[in-house]
């Protein structure tokens, strides 16, 4: 997984050689800060230089001002760094989830994959930026310190060095316990986020209801799990930086102590003892650092390690290397044994479909819930795979074809649309960008739906809100209709489009939709029978598979399952 993390730097080489050199300036500028005041205090002042007293003074002052420089360069530039990789991080991740199945996206909350795509990489930054630069500062400042230390006087570095080990492994030890609170930290912010994106999405459910202290309550469980984690993480934290502290203060007071005492015995002088004491000072700052990069990495690598878990995930449903481009689409389809199931071959949602449309044709799709009819259509764009048999338009196996391509010639309108936040231009032109403003215009027309955005101040440049609440139920349809024109596929699949309108609105809508079906090969899921009877060919589908097919005269005639259903609605709707 490091390598992984690694490779988002190559990029960047340049700015993190960049970040690397400067750091390393302000490592040696650091070390000859007490080389500077031993000379001061054992040579200059006991000889009375003044003049290399001022000498020296401006040459540091040149020197701190070099390393204010450099400390602007790496805290800016390195953080930048950071910024630059993390940004790749999110825009990999979510070029990744577009090539992600319809299976994964049923099995995974929303919210949780939000989290992974910002909370979890946002400490990647300090990690990206920190992590090598402390390790490179450290290992600088931690050799240069023991040269130096040990040439003033080796048998004190000696006792203070014999603390690093004991150091080291105190971090090893707090290290997993760490990780493990940074990682509940990282579920339980994805369990908030989830929740959160539930509750607002249903609010108003929420409020139909009067449920809105049913939802505080349900959002303040996961809260308060989220708090408790985060409380403990930052109790590891607490053990892991308060450990180091007293380490930290043990080895000052060794200094302070032995350091007088050896000068009490004139094995070094005052001058010596001052430098060893900064020196000591720079010794322990690599020990400082090491300690905030391991709360770092701990906490970046852990959002790290999410972000690969789904990076990992590859989709079954790709281009094979030979895949062809759909070109010059006729429309027809066949099925030939085709089978399938959510759940690898259990519980077969469909079984052994034969189907053949020919081209240009509507054939509707009726039968009991349940029965496969939305997954029948979903098969032939590929956002599922079937588990056996297989299906072909133009004679072209669909596995064959580029996911792209295929998808390209296909248009679907829903009983549930979905409409981005945004302008009516927005989602209209979403059918294809690359169209002009006459054609969005034209599209909608087509759909009926001009003369509407006409009538609105802002006309199609008027905001609809988020999913375009703003919207009736009608005039979304009509949206997402136009939005088909603007696509012009040679495939058209209708699924309960009209279902949930009333009948005002189905009557417009319905006349839309018969006009985007003209010389396309269409697939209508119905649940309202009367809208199908000019179908070249209905379906009957149950959990047995396709039981009757045929015309609407010829299904009342042969009075088994179609003639009942729609004698049923008959009735209800003379009712």
């Amino acid at each position: 997984m490091l390598k992984e993390f690694i490779s988002y730097y190559k990029p960047h080489k340049k700015l993190f050689f960049i970040d690397m050199f400067f750091a390393f300036l302000i490592s040696i500028f650091d070390l000859i800060f007490p080389m500077f005041s031993r000379n001061i205090v054992n040579e200059i002042i006991p000889q009375g230089r003044i003049d290399l007293l001022i000498k020296w003074t401006i040459i540091m002052m040149f020197l701190f001002i070099l390393r204010y420089i450099s400390e602007y360069i790496v805290s800016y530039w390195g953080h930048v760094l950071g910024v630059y990789i993390e940004h790749d991080m999110r825009k990999d991740l979510f070029s990744h989830l577009q090539t992600l199945p319809f299976s994964y996206y049923d099995n995974t909350q929303t919210g949780h994959i939000m989290s992974r795509l910002v909370n979890d990489l946002r400490d990647i930054t300090e990690l990206a930026h920190h992590g090598p630069e402390d390790l490179f500062i450290s290992l600088v400042m931690f050799v240069g310190s023991f040269i130096l230390l040990i040439r003033i006087e080796w048998k004190l570095t000696l006792i203070i060095f014999s603390f690093v080990p004991i150091m080291i492994w105190f971090a090893i030890t707090k290290r997993k316990k760490m990780e493990e609170s940074f990682r509940e930290v990282r579920r339980k912010i994805a369990d908030v986020n989830a929740q959160l994106e539930n509750s607002i999405s249903g609010i108003r459910v929420a409020k139909s209801f009067t449920n809105e202290d049913y939802e505080i309550e349900k959002f303040n469980k996961g809260n308060e799990l989220f708090r408790d984690a985060r409380k403990q993480s930052y109790k590891a934290m607490a053990e892991f930086s308060a450990g180091i502290g007293i380490m930290t203060n043990i080895l000052n007071l060794i200094v302070i102590s032995l350091g007088g005492y050896f000068v009490y015995r004139n094995f070094i002088n005052l001058g010596d003892l001052i430098a060893y004491t900064l020196y000591v000072n720079l010794f322990m700052q690599p020990i400082r650092r090491l300690a905030a990069f391991m709360q770092q990495y701990q906490d970046g690598m852990t959002g790290f390690e999410r972000f690969m878990e789904i990076m990992n995930i590859k989709s079954d449903i790709v281009d094979k290397e030979d895949a062809i481009e759909l070109e010059d689409v006729e429309g027809h389809i066949q099925f030939k044994n085709v089978s399938f199931s959510y759940n690898d071959g259990e519980d077969k949602v469909l079984s052994n479909i034969n189907l053949d449309i020919e081209a240009g044709k509507t054939v509707a799709i009726v039968g009991p819930s349940g029965s496969g009819k939305t997954t029948l259509c979903h098969l032939i764009p590929r956002f599922y795979d079937t588990n056996e048999g297989d299906i072909f338009i133009d004679g072209y196996n669909i596995k064959d074809i580029k996911l792209k391509s295929l998808r390209q010639n296909i248009g679907i309108v829903q009983q549930d649309v979905f409409l981005f936040t945004g302008t009516i231009r927005d989602n209209i032109s979403y059918g294809d960008p690359t169209k002009s403003e006459e054609d969005i215009i034209e599209a909608a027309k087509k759909a009926r739906i001009h003369d509407f955005i006409m009538s609105l101040p802002d006309g199609y440049d008027t905001y609809i809100g988020e999913k375009g609440v703003k919207l009736s139920g009608g005039q979304k349809q009509r949206i997402s209709i136009a939005r088909l024109f603007l696509k012009d596929p040679p495939i058209l699949i209708l699924d309960e489009a009209t279902s949930a309108l009333d009948t005002a609105t189905e009557v417009l809508i319905q006349q839309s939709l018969e006009e985007l079906a003209k010389g396309r090969t269409t697939l209508i899921i119905a649940h309202r029978l009367s809208t199908i009877k000019n179908a070249d060919e209905i379906l009957v589908l149950t959990n047995e598979g396709i039981e009757e097919r045929g015309s609407h005269e010829e299904l009342l005639k042969q009075n088994y399952i179609y003639a009942k259903l729609y004698r049923s609605q008959f009735k209800e709707l003379a009712s």
